[in-house]
């Protein structure tokens, strides 16, 4: 291992880490408001990544998008939604508020398994398809190898590749890397993959691509936002965190909630810098502000 993280004089401290998850989880009930409800709304990638979607499929979730504020007008819009790239086109084309961004997985997501130039085209396409942010996955055959160079190399294609296609369409496009946490593991691994992607230029990084038996965890997150405050402290770039795979419940939200909150400050709660990526938590969320069970998503 290299660990890239001490070149921004961080070094994991697991009991340290435990402590501070412990606080936060201490005070997770004396969190929840309808406000903050109302905010994790606003930070959701509305995800739907199944093998059967199409058209029909992402037309009816768009459909609802557009749709929902009639029912619920106070509630504010999803950052996102989030399909395969190949239905990027659907969301560019039926959604009614311009508000609302088209994020498509790419890169050969989600095992990042093929060559360099694939995940490059892939990401390009999906851009002039109408993405304005893109999902990649960390080369994590490379990573684990302990071949860091290789593992940026695709990272920098797709931020090249992203970054060109965006210029011809005259607009700036969001690149996120998907580390794969549970994969990772321990906080060593999580915060040299973290540094890595950001130093390859990713506007966020993100904890799991929800296709592995260990999706996003609090010790992935907590690690991931303290490599985010380091790297901010060292470069004055703000980089994004998002939590995805498994977030679902609204205790789950509060938690990643509080855990950015704790460690990035208020200044990083807001959609530019803060996503959750999930299918269950909207109704989940409605529900609870709502105090009735709704289903609507």
């Amino acid at each position: 291992m290299s660990e890239l993280y001490l070149n921004y004089g961080y070094s994991p401290d697991k009991e340290a880490i435990d402590r501070s998850l412990d606080l936060i989880a201490s005070n997770l009930e004396n969190v929840v408001s309808e406000s903050v409800l109302r905010d994790c709304f606003s930070y959701m990638d509305l995800t739907s990544l199944k093998t059967t979607d199409g058209v029909a499929s992402i037309t009816k979730l768009i459909d609802k998008v557009n749709s929902y504020r009639e029912t619920y007008p106070d509630y504010p819009l999803p950052a996102s939604v989030c399909v395969y790239p190949n239905l990027v086109h659907v969301i560019k084309e039926k959604r009614n508020d311009q508000a609302l961004h088209a994020t498509a997985v790419a890169g050969c997501f989600p095992t990042s398994q093929s060559f360099v130039e694939i995940k490059a085209a892939e990401c390009a396409m999906a851009v002039e398809a109408g993405a304005d942010e893109i999902d990649i996955v960390l080369a994590l055959n490379a990573f684990m190898e302990g071949n860091y160079e290789a593992a940026a190399e695709d990272i920098r294609a797709c931020r090249k590749a992203v970054d060109e296609a965006g210029a011809r369409e005259g607009r700036k496009v969001v690149l996120k890397v998907i580390i794969e946490s549970g994969v990772l593991a321990t906080p060593e691994r999580i915060a040299d993959a973290s540094f890595l992607a950001m130093e390859c230029g990713a506007d966020f990084i993100k904890t799991s691509t929800g296709k592995v038996d260990v999706n996003a965890t609090p010790m992935a997150a907590y690690v991931m936002c303290e490599c985010i405050r380091k790297f901010y402290e060292k470069t004055g770039r703000k980089v994004g965190f998002k939590a995805a795979g498994g977030v679902s419940t609204v205790m789950d939200a509060i938690c990643y909630y509080s855990i950015v909150s704790a460690v990035l400050g208020n200044e990083w709660l807001n959609p530019t810098l803060f996503r959750f990526g999930v299918s269950r938590l909207a109704n989940n969320l409605m529900s609870a502000i709502e105090q009735k069970t709704v289903a609507y998503f």
